[in-house]
């Protein structure tokens, strides 16, 4: 019995390191078991009632705006990742960028690229720049590949060793999913870890250098988030966030890397 254990745990290590994902932009490792397609799908249904529950805004200005900011930053992201021979990974996205009538300050990205942005954050972002470190930052959860993980966890914390993507069954992996992002338009996004925020705030400064928005403007951004803060209830964007001196100090870091893709955008340094 003991050896038996031995080998499933070999098996479930080795099944774990197969599953252990890079990402290109930053380097950082993490686990991701689920499988991406099915993901992708469960967030395709979850997207369609969560707009179908909501005002969506189109013809406008704004809407337009974040139409256009949102796929200058897509366009980027394919560059990039064509460029490094992992075209692949993007196979499964199908981008749609939506400006809802709600006064939250809030956006968001789900897996395979549905993205919403709220009217209540349009304040605050201010000029396309703005919105786009919100939309780099929140296309970079997508990409990075967040919900899987946070998903994979969740696997493991709730099945323990039966943790390999064939022995979870669909709607196993879908009670999961939806305890991630309930239904209704109100939706309840899965909360990322300190890690996965800060992971989003550089590769996302990234992306926007890498489409031509310069990436100085993430600093007076995140400043104006904070400040919209009503007493100790942060915007719902902020709940989860790193503290502020923290995101400040990690943009700054990562500060010299960005303003060479922005260069290389054709951006003025």
């Amino acid at each position: 019995m003991k050896n038996i254990n031995k080998i499933l745990g070999i098996g479930v290590v080795s099944a774990m390191m197969i599953a252990c994902t890079t990402n290109p932009i930053t380097g950082r490792k993490s686990l991701q078991l689920a499988n991406n397609q099915e993901i992708s799908a469960m967030a395709l249904q979850q997207y369609k009632q969560a707009l179908s529950q909501a005002k969506v805004i189109s013809g406008t200005t704004q809407a337009k705006s974040v139409q256009n900011v949102g796929l200058r930053i897509k366009n980027a992201a394919n560059n990039y990742y064509r460029g490094i021979g992992r075209e692949a990974d993007l196979a499964n996205y199908q981008w749609e960028f939506n400006l809802l009538d709600d006064k939250q300050v809030n956006a968001w990205c789900m897996p395979g690229g549905k993205v919403a942005v709220y009217t209540g954050i349009l304040p605050i972002t201010k000029t396309d720049t703005g919105l786009a470190v919100v939309l780099g930052h929140e296309i970079s959860h997508a990409l990075a590949g967040h919900g899987n993980e946070r998903i994979s966890q969740a696997m493991i914390a709730e099945y323990g060793g039966a943790i390999l993507g064939s022995t979870i069954s669909n709607g196993q992996l879908a009670s999961i999913f939806q305890q991630a992002y309930p239904l209704g338009a109100q939706v309840a996004l899965l909360k990322y870890g300190r890690s996965q925020e800060l992971e989003a705030d550089e590769m996302g400064l990234y992306l926007m250098s890498m489409a031509g928005y310069d990436p100085r403007e993430a600093q007076p951004f995140w400043q104006r988030m904070e400040a919209a803060s009503t007493g100790n209830r942060p915007p719902e964007f902020l709940s989860t966030h790193p503290n502020p001196d923290t995101r400040r100090a990690d943009l700054e870091k990562h500060m010299s890397k960005a303003l060479q893709y922005y260069a290389a955008a054709g951006g003025k340094i």
